[in-house]
């Protein structure tokens, strides 16, 4: 009998506004920790909690897909920026559940502060499980979680610090010259 089931995966969601060292490591460690048998990243059209990004939702769909397409087992989707608007978790993991199993939605700790003030979080935390990516000044405040795990991670970067002082460091050479322009554009 053929084995009918739907391939297991995590959802990796962002901004990636841009994408860095960092969330290359959260892919890779994700990967290795998990049991699944894809992991898709999804950049957002648009963050639901943020009014605008610094690079349009097509140069951070290409950044993403020349950082994650190499990556064994991870698919970069473009379902959000397809959207053409701000689209929320619930909505994207019953897209995904159409073909998938989605099993963990990643996230980084710093989202734990808000985390109840997502569209359907109570159905969000009854449907997946939680993959908590471990960040420096964000205390791991999982009270209310139904299913989480937590990855460590001592990347200590962020978009927005990266934007806010334009330091490259953390990004990907393939990706540098692009969003050191796109910096410079917006002083």
């Amino acid at each position: 009998m053929v084995n009918q089931s739907k391939p297991t995966v995590a959802i990796f969601g962002g901004s990636f506004d841009p994408p860095h060292k960092g969330h290359q490591r959260i892919v890779e460690k994700a990967i290795e920790a998990l049991d699944i048998d894809k992991l898709i990243v999804v950049p957002a059209y648009l963050n639901p909690f943020k009014t605008s990004s610094l690079a349009n939702a097509q140069q951070r769909l290409k950044w993403s897909h020349l950082l994650f397409d190499e990556m064994p087992n991870v698919i970069v989707d473009d379902y959000e920026i397809k959207e053409g608007k701000s689209t929320t978790t619930e909505q994207s993991v019953k897209h995904f559940n159409i073909t998938y199993d989605v099993k963990y939605l990643i996230i980084g700790s710093d989202n734990l502060s808000t985390l109840t003030k997502w569209h359907q979080f109570e159905w969000l935390n009854s449907h997946i499980s939680w993959v908590i990516i471990s960040r420096r000044g964000h205390p791991l405040k999982v009270n209310g979680l139904k299913s989480y795990r937590t990855i460590m991670l001592d990347a200590n970067v962020s978009s927005t610090d990266i934007r806010d002082e334009k330091d490259l460091q953390y990004v990907d050479k393939k990706i540098k010259n692009s969003v050191k322009e796109i910096l410079e554009g917006n002083e």
